[in-house]
This record gives structure tokens, sequence and C-alpha cells, in this order.
């Protein structure tokens, strides 16, 4: 990875913000024509009593609205040399890892502590494209062909359907409790459906029927490539970001390929870029604060940042509920050295 910051003068070497990149849609092939109707050939069922619908493609239910992009990205997504792409269930830390993992590969254009960081105009989401949504259109999957390398792209997909013998691509997974990622996507939902009940949401998490899940298999699927292929995935854990963002830098810096040099940490880049991506300083941002996640998710950018805290199931679980899901993740996960505390 590190050749490619040698590239000629002129050279763009990412990563770059993705908001910025200008769409060329003659350099990805359509869509396959069958699509739409192997689309409608999957199985289909319904998450957080029937607010959601959502189809089962290889083992894994996906929202119903980006099932066909996920065979698309499948088929025809092909992972490059010194790729790195951010992985995640839904609510388990992903838009604080994609500003880290941004802030820290492209820390040589975009020095952290510049007045003109590219995070400080763009919410991290518009900095790392979101894989699902670029397979749903030519002209973004374009986009992507034309990013610098190193690529740094973003992900609710299982392993499985990304990274399948990919030759020099990394991931980053981060994982985060259950109780605690349930909580938070309630809390995300009900911007969408704001009578949403949290037991609705735990009924869907615990059956296994809910967008990327079952939770469970999307989970061990990371964990167990991180310890087969410790080159290739690196699991991190939301609560051990939160004790230790500093160090847990220094170990993605160090997976990417991109250690920080003394000359680095004597400056205080590290510290500069924990403090850039910390929760307080991103959430007030105009860029994180206004506007719309996505058309096709209609709720809010601040939606991204509520708390950034563990152990706020305890304040909205009933000890019942808490018991639920703790026991079916406990044999979920039993033998696999995988715990929760």
């Amino acid at each position: 990875m590190a050749a490619k910051t040698k590239a000629p003068a002129g050279t763009p070497v990412g990563p770059v913000p993705f908001a910025d990149v200008e769409t060329d849609p003659g350099l990805v092939s359509p869509v396959p024509e069958q699509l739409p109707e192997e689309h409608a050939a999957l199985p289909s069922a319904s998450a957080f009593n029937g607010r959601m619908n959502i189809r089962c493609y290889q083992g894994f239910w996906l929202p119903d609205y980006f099932a066909a992009a996920a065979v698309a990205l499948q088929r025809r997504f092909e992972p490059c040399r010194n790729d790195v792409i951010v992985a995640s269930f839904p609510k388990s830390g992903t838009t604080w890892l994609n500003a880290l993992a941004f802030a820290t590969m492209a820390r040589r254009a975009y020095p952290a502590a510049d007045a003109g960081h590219p995070l400080l105009r763009l919410n991290p989401h518009q900095c790392i494209p979101f894989l699902e949504n670029l397979f749903r259109s030519r002209a973004e999957a374009a986009k992507l062909e034309a990013l610098p390398s190193p690529r740094l792209m973003n992900t609710h997909m299982p392993l499985g359907m990304i990274m399948p013998g990919a030759g020099g691509c990394k991931v980053v997974y981060v994982c985060r409790e259950p109780k605690d990622m349930v909580v938070s996507l309630w809390h995300f939902l009900q911007h969408v459906h704001p009578d949403l009940a949290l037991a609705d949401v735990l009924d869907s998490v615990c059956s296994g029927a809910v967008p990327y899940g079952p939770v469970w298999d999307h989970i061990l699927g990371y964990w167990r490539a991180s310890i087969a292929r410790p080159d290739a995935v690196l699991f991190l854990r939301y609560e051990e970001l939160l004790r230790d963002p500093a160090g847990n830098v220094r170990d993605l810096a160090r997976f990417v390929g991109l250690p920080f040099s003394d000359e680095e940490e004597d400056a205080g880049v590290v510290q500069d870029i924990v403090k850039l991506c910390s929760f307080g300083h991103l959430k007030p941002l105009e860029a994180n604060s206004t506007g719309q996640l996505d058309p096709l998710v209609p709720v809010p950018r601040e939606a991204l940042f509520r708390k950034g805290v563990a152990g706020d199931w305890a304040n909205h679980m009933t000890p019942e509920m808490a018991r639920r899901l703790d026991e079916i993740v406990a044999d979920k996960f039993h033998a696999t050295g995988l715990t929760f505390q």
C-alpha cells in the first residue's frame, strides 16, 4: 500500500472524499437485465411488526430496496489490491469508524488538524461510499471505478458477499454489544416510524429476520475470518474504541499498512485524528446536524449522532428483554471465543 504514495505528481492518491468524485457513467456496465426477476423471486418477509419489507439472499435478510443491489454487488464487485472496506452490522459504530478510517488513511493529503479537513464540511458517509447504494445505479458504480487507490468503502453486507477470495483487500469490522445495538437501531428507526416499539425491534432481531440478519451469523462471519486471516480482517469492538480510541486508531493504521511514524507520534497526529472524529466534535457540525441521510432512508443526518456511549440499553430494556437477548447470544456464540460483557 505504501508504494501507492509514490504516484507521479498530479496523480491523486486515495482515499479522497467520495462526494467530490466526478461521475463517468461509461466506466461500468449496466446491471444485468435478469436482476429484477431474480429480485422478485427472493423469499420475502417483514421486519419490525410489518414496517419494513425484507428479502432473503444467500441466508441473509436484506432491506427490499437493497436486495437487487446485493445481487449485483456480489456478481460485479471486484475488490482491488489495497482496497479497504469498513463493515458492520447496522447501528454498531459505523459512522464513527468511517470517520476514523478516512482521517487515518487520508492524513497525508488531509491532515486532521487542518481547518479545511473534509470531515468538517461532509458527513462521514459522504466521504466513504456505501457499496449497497453504489450498485443500485451505473453512475454511482462508475464513481467507484474512478476512485484513486487505496479505495476506502463501507458496507453492512455479510462477509461472503463482498470478499470471496479477494487478494490484497482488507476489511475493518466493528462489532457492538447486541443489547446496545438493538436500542440504537430502535431509536434510529423511530425517525421513520415514531410509533415503533422497542419490543418490535427486539422480536425481529431475536427471530433473525431483520435487515442484514441474522445478526449472529453476520458477526461470526467476520469474527471467524479475523481469526483465520488476521492480515485481511481486523475485528474491532465499539466498547474498546470508546475506552481507547488512540490505541485502536494505531491498530487500524498498522492494519491498513500506514502505521504512524515516530515523527507523527511526536507531533500528536493520533490525538488530532481522535479529536477530529470524536462524537462531541462531529455531532454539532452542519454536515451532521442538518439534511437527510439518503433518499432511500428518510432520516435526518443527526440521527447518526445520538449518544455515542456503551450501556444505554439498561435505560430502555426490561430485565426480561435483556435476559431474552442475552440467552440467545450466549447460545449462538458458544465456543466461538467471542463474548460480550
